[in-house]
C-alpha cells in the first residue's frame, strides 16, 4: 500500500512540475545592424494577464556619436514599460534613464512586430536617444535609429 501511494504522489509530482513548465514561455527579439545591436527577452506566463517576468537586455549604439553612458545599456525588469502579446503583434516599449551630474539622458526602445508565423514576429524598431550634453537648441528632442527587427514568441 505504501508503494502504491509513493507511486500514485510520485506520478502527481511529475504532472504538476508538467503543468507548470507549459503555464510560461517566452519571447525574444534581437537585431545586429549598422546602427545597433540588442538582445531583449523575458519569460511570460500564460493567463492571468500574461505577465512577464525576468526581463532582460542588452543595448549598443553603433551607428553615431553618443556619449559613453549611453553607448552601452543593460536592461531589468523595470525597464519594460509596456508590452502587448497576441497571436497578431509583439509590441514592446523598453525605457532607461541615465543621470549625468544634474541633468538625465534616455534611451527608448520601441518594437513594433506583426506576427508573420507561427512564434515568429517580424517589423520595425525605433530607438530614440537623448544626450542632453549634445542637445544644443535645448529643445528636448531625442536622435532616432530605426531598422528591421524580428522577435520570436512561445
Amino acid at each position: 500500500m505504501a508503494v502504491v501511494f509513493t507511486v500514485i504522489m510520485s506520478a502527481l509530482a511529475l504532472l504538476g512540475s508538467v503543468v507548470a513548465a507549459s503555464a510560461s514561455g517566452g519571447i525574444w527579439c534581437n537585431v545586429d545592424d549598422t546602427a545597433v545591436k540588442f538582445d531583449v527577452g523575458a519569460g511570460v506566463t500564460r493567463g492571468m494577464g500574461g505577465p512577464t517576468f525576468n526581463f532582460s537586455g542588452t543595448l549598443e549604439i553603433l551607428g553615431r556619436p553618443v556619449a559613453d553612458d549611453l553607448r552601452k545599456t543593460t536592461f531589468e525588469d523595470s525597464n519594460l514599460t509596456q508590452y502587448w502579446l497576441d497571436n497578431k503583434e509583439l509590441r514592446l516599449n523598453i525605457y532607461n534613464e541615465h543621470q549625468v551630474a544634474n541633468a538625465y539622458n534616455y534611451v527608448e526602445l520601441t518594437i513594433l512586430t506583426k506576427a508573420s508565423d507561427e512564434g515568429v514576429y517580424d517589423g520595425q524598431y525605433r530607438l530614440a536617444i537623448y544626450d542632453n550634453a549634445a542637445d544644443a537648441d535645448k529643445d528636448g528632442k531625442p536622435a532616432e535609429l530605426t531598422g528591421k527587427v524580428s522577435c520570436g514568441a512561445e
